[in-house]
């Protein structure tokens, strides 16, 4: 079963594709440029359509996701974690 994509091997975010991940729950996501397999573990719950943190992030970070900048991280996260409006920010405001 996959639970997250991701579009190219340089991209920092997967997007989380079911209902109900809970956080210490073991993932498999699919990236799709490559028609690869990765493994990895929540660390926290991620709602269905959220992104997922596939590397530590400090502030000041830039996220890439489908190969283009979407944002400057604004609080730490970490490998695993839920990665939205709480920790991440858009660059054109």
């Amino acid at each position: 079963m996959i639970h997250f994509v991701v579009h190219e091997e340089g991209d920092g975010v997967g997007v989380v594709v079911v209902e109900g991940v809970k956080a210490g729950q073991e993932l498999v996501g699919w990236i799709m440029e490559d028609d690869k397999e990765i493994r990895m573990t929540a660390t926290s719950d991620i709602p269905i359509g959220h992104k997922l943190a596939l590397k530590d992030y400090g502030p000041g970070d830039t996220v890439i996701k489908y190969g283009v900048d979407i944002g400057k991280v604004v609080a730490p996260i970490a490998r695993g974690e839920h990665t939205h409006v709480q920790n991440l920010k858009t660059k054109r405001w």
